[in-house]
């Protein structure tokens, strides 16, 4: 059972409130703490922390600088209000983002594909003529920025993490969706379609399809039918 310190400005709060509640209908290990400089020892001590940056960007990025500063080897996963994205960059450290309004199943989901060994060996990810920054949510192919959604960006992004491994559009909904979303599969082959769009003709086959599977990354794929 994985260990997840939070770390929020809200906890001990006159509501009483926990700053999470949401990890609170997880199968995990919650501990909940204020930040302060104890949190490099307390971070030390658990599989993942989950920092909230919706109230106070600049509070969470000095923790993130701390932690750096501390050669800290656990994984960050921020918390942020939609409006918050603008402001991280790839030198804040964090393995990922997630919204505040993600409901229990991708907070469950994107713990555990923080926690996937070598998922952070590095910040930038390469295949296929693509460069992904996971954590300054930018994309380029062949030096070209792709103009991404967040959705997009996610889903171009697990893709590429596994490449060749075909996923089933259900998996792809519960891992870059989440269980809590209530749109069917028809919306991955949308998501799909739009990415190899933004991709172009050159290179729409990076994104293979799988007849009556689903989807796989193919980082070898030039300019071929992107149907098998």
């Amino acid at each position: 059972m994985p260990q997840v310190l939070a770390v929020s400005p809200r906890v001990g709060d006159v509501t009483g409130d926990a700053a999470f509640p949401v990890l609170g209908l997880l199968a995990h290990s919650v501990r909940e703490m204020t930040p302060d400089a104890t949190i490099v020892t307390e971070a030390a001590r658990a599989d993942i922390l989950v920092l909230d940056g919706r109230h106070d960007l600049a509070g969470a990025r000095q923790m993130c600088r701390l932690l750096d500063a501390a050669n800290n080897p656990t994984p960050i996963l921020l918390v942020l209000g939609e409006g918050g994205f603008a402001a991280v960059t790839s030198d804040w450290g964090v393995r990922d983002i997630v919204l505040d309004a993600a409901g229990p199943a991708e907070f469950d989901a994107r713990i555990r594909l923080a926690l996937l060994p070598g998922s952070g060996d590095a910040g930038v990810l390469s295949a296929g003529g693509l460069e992904i920054d996971e954590t300054a949510y930018h994309a380029t192919l062949n030096g070209r920025p792709l103009d991404l959604t967040y959705t997009e960006f996610e889903l171009l992004k697990y893709l590429a993490q596994h490449p060749g491994r075909v996923f089933t559009r259900e998996t792809l909904l519960s891992d870059v969706w989440g269980y809590d979303y209530y749109g069917g599969t028809r919306t991955v082959d949308v998501h799909v379609r739009r990415l190899r769009a933004k991709l172009g003709i050159e290179h729409e086959s990076l994104i293979g399809t799988v007849r009556n599977v689903g989807y796989r990354f193919t980082p070898d794929a030039r300019r071929s039918d992107p149907s098998e």
